[in-house]
């Protein structure tokens, strides 16, 4: 049975692995919303089963064309707040007005829900998002669990791995988990999950759990070399750091943002598992993070993150 799948924000990074995966079935025909459709490559723009509809966040008139007619909406948005939540909810009234009857939100994240308001801030829409969607009587939500993304993890962004000392820097003991799933096979789950008409609500599935310490083992094991670890602190030290920062320079965003993002992914508080739902999808194979190692070159592990979506 053919299955119509919009994705809205269709030119970002995930969106296009997304897009990609979800080709792989025949079924599938996807309907992509963006600002500037000439920002899609061509590999997909040019592709039978692709249909792009031009328009921003607040076009409601656009939103309501691209909508009509799609079997789920996939918000593949990453903005502001205003955008992350606004945005979000017209899509999701769109939805409820033409008849869609899921909503997968832009989530593919840790276990915000765990979260209290103002702990983890980026994380906030999802939570509003999420209550609007409880609230709904037509539309019902979907929310993609899949820990940390692992490719950022080795980028310079996130100040966890030092390609030039070959080091592994952490912040507490080091046997913390840190579950982690790359961008394509978060794509192979969420197209999944998209064909399976009967799926929603909160959905975990991570691509693999692990210690720092367990990181830097299969790092020797797959690259032949023994980094380093350098412990930078406790749990308590980096919560102090990180809210420092914040209050010091609240407009330099990037000092912090990391930060915070390590402490909760580490501090228990936002831990999907130990059970994930991964079994209910057996076409998709779990990538863990040794098989994503033995996916990269050494010399490419920090450069990795920049490269998601390219070429598709």
């Amino acid at each position: 049975m053919a299955i119509t799948v919009g994705i809205a924000g269709i030119t970002g990074k995930f969106a296009r692995v997304l897009t990609a995966s979800l080709l792989n079935y025949p079924e599938v025909a996807i309907r992509g919303y963006c600002r500037d459709p000439s920002k899609v490559s061509s590999t997909l723009s040019s592709n039978p089963r692709v249909s792009l509809i031009k328009g921003d966040g607040f076009d409601t008139a656009a939103i309501n064309t691209f909508i009509s007619g799609c079997d789920v909406v996939v918000c593949c948005y990453l903005g502001d707040d205003k955008l992350m939540v606004d945005g979000q909810k017209l899509l999701i009234d769109s939805c409820a007005e033409n008849g869609v009857p899921r909503y997968v939100a832009s989530d593919w994240s840790l276990d915000y829900t765990k979260l209290e308001f103002g702990q983890l801030f980026p994380k906030d829409p999802m939570k509003h998002v999420k209550a609007y969607l409880d609230a709904q009587d037509k539309v019902k939500g979907v929310h993609i669990l899949v820990g940390g993304f692992i490719e950022p993890f080795f980028s310079p962004l996130f100040g966890t791995w030092d390609p030039a000392t070959t080091t592994f820097r952490f912040w507490g003991t080091g046997d913390e988990v840190w579950e982690g799933t790359t961008y394509a096979n978060a794509a192979e789950f969420t197209a999944a999950v998209c064909v399976d008409k009967d799926s929603h609500g909160i959905l975990k599935l991570v691509g693999g759990a692990t210690t720092i310490r367990g990181i830097a083992e299969s790092f020797e094991k797959v690259y032949g070399v023994k980094p380093k670890l350098e412990s930078l602190g406790s749990q308590e030290e980096l919560y102090e750091k990180m809210h420092e920062l914040r209050k010091a320079q609240p407009e330099n965003f990037y000092s912090y943002l990391f930060l915070f993002f390590q402490y909760y992914m580490i501090n228990g508080q936002t831990v999907i598992g130990p059970q994930y739902d991964n079994k209910k999808y057996p076409q998709v194979t779990p990538v863990t993070w040794e098989d994503f190692l033995k996916s990269v070159p050494q010399e490419q592990l920090a450069s990795s993150y920049f490269g998601v979506g390219q070429g598709v």
